[in-house]
Formats: structure tokens, sequence, C-alpha cells
């Protein structure tokens, strides 16, 4: 089927830098897309033509209405509406703009992160799971801020184990607050990213937004909160299942973790883990996962990322054959190598 639209006003600039945008609707919609001088023709089946017309009316429609793409955000909007038939891009525009996300406008970069925010919409326990930068943590300060600025919550609680990544930082120096800082600063982060810096020192100040350990939770109750734990791969059985009963009315509670960078000494197990097994059918709560195509930092990231899977995988499949070797050795029933057969392989005929 063949489709001839109009070109409208400044609609170049959905084509994307060297026409990348045209490039990845023709692969997702398996169509081709013929730019002219006065008009765009698609080639493709009825239904992927339908779609990708659709595309095209919904970004004249949010020009025409003041729209704004931040950097990177069309692209990644794109590839969501591709994933999943039912998702417009005007859809994924207006539930962006429901949401008041501080100085900055934030939509999901793929279909796992959409269903991550939705997910956080209607429940009022998430697990975010997945590999680092998936956006677990942003997008959950983010949905705390929105959630803030509604005013369906009166305060924002930030939790974290302070945990080393794998080395010991001893003895440091200062109050309270000094001490547990350097653990916490990704959701500062976060929180200066999203909004002015003003804001957040104010919020600070007054205990609209608290920071702090997880060690810090035990016996309150959270009323009126959004209460984000992160790094939850570092909590043990104990301090997650504290955790999780501190939640109090008018609350919601997302915890965020990478169960590939467990740092807990002695080889305990993590309480992320453990949730994971023994929550998983609670009614009210969900988990949402991810993986490395939704990686949204440096290109390498994935690759790597990528490459540590494989890895695991590689060793995980040798490893029962290193065990069985181990336990023949030494149970002394490992197979020797067959003896060579020194009778001759033919009869030899002899005179008499």
């Amino acid at each position: 089927m063949k489709k001839s639209i109009e070109i409208s006003p400044q609609i170049e600039t959905l084509f994307g830098t060297r026409d990348e945008n045209v490039r990845l609707l023709e692969d997702g919609l398996n169509i081709n897309i013929d730019l002219r001088s006065d008009s765009i023709e698609l080639e493709g089946s009825a239904r992927d033509v339908a779609r990708a017309e659709q595309v095209f009316a919904d970004y004249d429609h949010l020009q025409r209405s003041g729209y704004t793409f931040n950097n990177g955000d069309l692209g990644s909007m794109l590839r969501v509406v591709l994933a999943d038939p039912k998702t417009t891009l005007r859809g994924l525009a207006d539930a962006g703009r429901q949401r008041a996300f501080g100085r900055r406008t934030v939509q999901p970069k793929g279909v796992n992160q959409r269903r991550y925010l939705e997910a956080i919409d209607n429940h009022d326990m998430v697990f975010g799971i997945g590999p680092a930068g998936t956006g677990k943590t942003y997008l959950a300060v983010a949905m705390a801020i929105s959630a803030l600025q509604a005013k369906r919550v009166n305060r924002i609680i930030l939790a974290r184990p302070a945990v080393e990544a794998g080395e010991r930082l001893g003895f440091l120096p200062g109050t309270l607050q000094d001490k547990i800082d350097p653990y916490l600063r990704p959701l500062y982060d976060a929180l200066y990213d999203l909004l002015e810096p003003e804001k957040v020192d104010r919020y600070l100040e007054k205990n609209v937004i608290e920071i702090a350990p997880i060690a810090f939770m035990r016996g309150r109750t959270l009323n009126d909160s959004f209460v984000i734990l992160d790094e939850a791969q570092n909590t043990t059985s104990e301090q997650m299942k504290m955790f999780v009963t501190r939640l109090g009315f008018n609350s919601k509670a997302v915890i965020t973790g990478d169960v590939t960078q467990i740092d807990l000494p002695n080889a305990r197990r993590s309480g992320l883990l453990e949730a994971a097994e023994v929550l998983k059918n609670v009614e009210g709560l969900t988990f949402a996962y991810f993986d490395d195509t939704d990686v949204v930092r440096h290109q390498l990231v994935q690759r790597i990322i990528r490459a540590y899977d494989e890895h695991k995988a590689k060793v995980a499949e040798q490893l029962p054959l290193l065990e069985s070797r181990t336990n023949g050795k030494a149970n002394g029933t490992e197979m020797a190598p067959p003896e060579k057969d020194n009778e001759p392989s033919a009869e030899v005929e002899t005179s008499e």
C-alpha cells in the first residue's frame, strides 16, 4: 500500500539528525519512507502505513500545541511507540504533561520504563530491578517529586544502605550527616537535576525531603510519604523486612536495586533477592524488571553489561562440569584414560 501525506510546517524536525528517526520508523514498521519536496510517501502494509501516518499526525498536533521535545526524548518516545502498537506519540506526551517533574520533562526511554512509571502510578509498592543505568532511581525520584508537587504526599523519604562497593573507607570525619552523605550522593544528584538547587536546599532544611541510611527507618511509621529505597540489593533480609513494613497510610514505596552488584560482606544473602521470591504473589505490590536494552547511559555501558551477563552465563554452564570432575577426584572414581591396545589389530599369518 502507498500513501502520500502533506508536509506540515517544521515536520523536518521529526526526521532527526541525518534522518535517524526516519530510519527508526522504517526499520520498526517495515515500511519505506520517501521524503519529497511537497509530500511524504509511505509504502508498506496497510496497518504499518496507518501507524506511521498516525506518528506524523501526532507530531504535527504536538508541534502546533507548543509541545517541546527535549534532547533525545523524541527518539526514545518513538521507540516506545514502535514497541507497543497500542501506544501513540500524542498519548505519551500527554501522560508526561500530567506529571509535574520540577524543572524537567521526564519521558520513558523504553517500554520497560513506561511500565515502571505506570506501575508506580497504580501500586502502593513497586520493586524496580535491573542493571545500572536503566533509570530506576532517577524515575522513582521524578515520580516522588511529581507526587509532592501535586500534594498527593507531604514529604519524600530517600533511604539507602551504607555499604561500600567492595572497599573499606574506614573512619569518616565530620558530623553524622557528613559521614552518610557520600553513600547518598546519587540521590542528591537526582534531586538537584530535577529541582532548582534553592528549592532542594529548602526542602531538605524543612525535612520535606529526608535522606537517611536504612538503619534510621527502624521503629517508624511513614504516613503521607513517598519512600524510596535505593541500592536495595545491599540490604540484608532483616533490613528489607523492616523497610517494607514501615509503610503507613496514603504512602507509596519504591524499592530499586541491581542484583548483579551485591556488595554485602561475607556473602550474606541479599534482602532484595529474598523479597523477589517471598513477595511475588502479594496483592497490591508489583515488580518491574529491566535489562541491558533499557540502559540510557553511554552505548558502551550496554555492551559492557551484556558482556558481563554472557560471561556469567558461560561460567554457570561450566561450573557443573568442574564440580563433577572435582568430586570424581575426591572419591577416586575419576575415569582413567583408556589403555592402549598393544595386541595386533589383525591376524598375522605365520609359517609353520
